[in-house]
C-alpha cells in the first residue's frame, strides 16, 4: 500500500532530480537485463541520472507500482515526468523522441556523429537459415543489440528512423543504438545436436566469461591446446574427485595467474559451475580477457566425459 509518506518521498525523488530511474540495482550494477538496456541508453546519451534501486525495500518495489500506475520496473522519470519502462524507452530512444525530451541532439549521440548503418557480413549458412525463414509478408529482419550486447533477431516492420544493413542478399534492420554496436557484426550457421543455430561474433563487445562443455575441455586437452586450468573447489572435495590436468586456485594458484599474460586462455570448473564462474567474473574485473567456464564443473565430466570421477 502507497502510505503518505512514500508518496512524499517518490514526490521528492521525481521533482528534485531531473532524471531518476527507478530499477533493479543501481546505474553502476543493473541486476536485471531490462535495467541494463535502460541505463546502457541513457549513459550512451550521457544523460546524467539517479538512480533508485527498488530490490533494496520491498516498499518502495511495490509502491512505485502503484504511485506511475505502472506494472514493471524499470520505470523512468524526466523532470517530473513518468516517461515509461524499458520498451517505451527504446522506441523513444530509437525516434529520437527521448533525445528530444533530454535535450539530447540526436547527431550527438555516437561521438558527435550522426549514426550510419553498420558494415555487417553473413555466410552462406545464415543467409540461407533468414531466407528460408521469411514468410514473405513484407516484415524485415531486425536485429537488437542491448546495452550489455544481448541479442534480438526477429522479423517485424520496418520504422522511419531504422537503419538497413545489407549483406550476401539480406537486409537487417538496426535501431540506432544497435547500429552503433554492430559496426563489424559477423552472423554465421553452425550446425548444433537440434539442426543449426545462429552464431554471432562481435568485435565491439567487451570481454566477458565464455562457456564451455565437458567434451569442449577435454577435446581442449587432446589437442594440446595452451590455456591455464583452475580447480576452484577446496582440498576437502578435490580429496573426492578432480580433474587431474586443473590445478587448485589455492594461494600458489593465484599468484601464478598474476604473473600470465591478461589474455591467456583460462578456464575455471568447481562441482556445478556457479562458483567457477564467480571466480571467472572475479578476474575480467581485473582485467583478464580470455575467460571459460566449465558448465555443470566437474558433474558434468563425470557423466559426460571420465565416469571414473566419483559423483559427490
Amino acid at each position: 500500500m502507497l502510505t503518505d509518506a512514500l508518496r512524499q518521498q517518490f514526490d521528492d525523488l521525481v521533482n528534485k532530480n531531473e532524471v531518476v530511474l527507478f530499477m533493479k540495482g543501481n546505474k553502476h550494477f543493473p541486476q536485471c537485463g531490462f535495467s541494463a538496456q535502460v541505463v546502457g541508453i541513457l549513459k550512451q546519451m550521457g544523460t546524467k541520472f539517479e538512480s533508485v534501486n527498488v530490490l533494496a525495500d520491498p516498499a518502495v518495489r511495490d509502491g512505485i507500482k502503484e504511485y506511475s500506475n505502472w506494472p514493471t520496473i524499470p520505470q523512468l522519470y524526466v523532470k517530473g515526468e513518468f516517461v515509461g519502462g524499458c520498451d517505451i524507452v527504446k522506441e523513444m530512444f530509437a525516434t529520437g523522441e527521448l533525445q528530444k525530451k533530454l535535450g539530447v541532439q540526436v547527431a550527438q549521440v555516437s561521438e558527435g556523429k550522426p549514426a550510419s548503418a553498420p558494415d555487417i557480413t553473413l555466410d552462406d549458412g545464415a543467409a540461407k537459415a533468414i531466407k528460408a525463414a521469411d514468410e514473405g509478408n513484407g516484415e524485415m529482419l531486425r536485429l537488437e543489440i542491448s546495452a550489455d550486447f544481448q541479442y534480438e533477431l526477429y522479423f517485424g516492420p520496418k520504422e522511419a528512423s531504422d537503419l538497413v544493413s545489407t549483406s550476401n542478399g539480406v537486409s537487417i534492420l538496426f535501431d540506432a543504438a544497435s547500429a552503433e554496436r554492430a559496426k563489424g557484426l559477423r552472423i554465421s550457421w553452425v550446425e548444433t545436436a537440434d539442426g543449426g543455430a545462429f552464431k554471432i561474433e562481435n568485435p565491439n563487445e567487451p570481454a566477458r566469461v565464455k562457456s564451455l562443455s565437458a567434451p569442449e575441455v577435454k577435446a581442449w586437452l587432446d589437442q594440446g591446446k595452451s590455456f591455464e586450468f583452475f580447480d576452484v573447489r577446496g582440498e576437502d572435495e578435490r580429496k573426492i574427485a578432480k580433474i587431474e590436468q586443473a590445478k587448485p586456485l589455492d594461494a600458489a594458484g593465484e599468484k601464478h595467474l598474476a604473473g600470465v599474460a591478461k589474455d591467456t586462455p583460462i578456464v575455471f570448473h568447481c562441482h556445478h559451475g556457479m562458483r567457477s564462474r564467480n571466480a571467472a567474473e572475479r578476474f575480467l574485473r581485473e582485467g583478464y580477457t580470455n575467460l571459460y567456464n566449465l558448465e555443470g564443473g566437474i558433474e558434468a565430466w563425470s557423466q559426460k566425459v571420465d565416469p571414473k570421477v566419483a559423483r559427490y
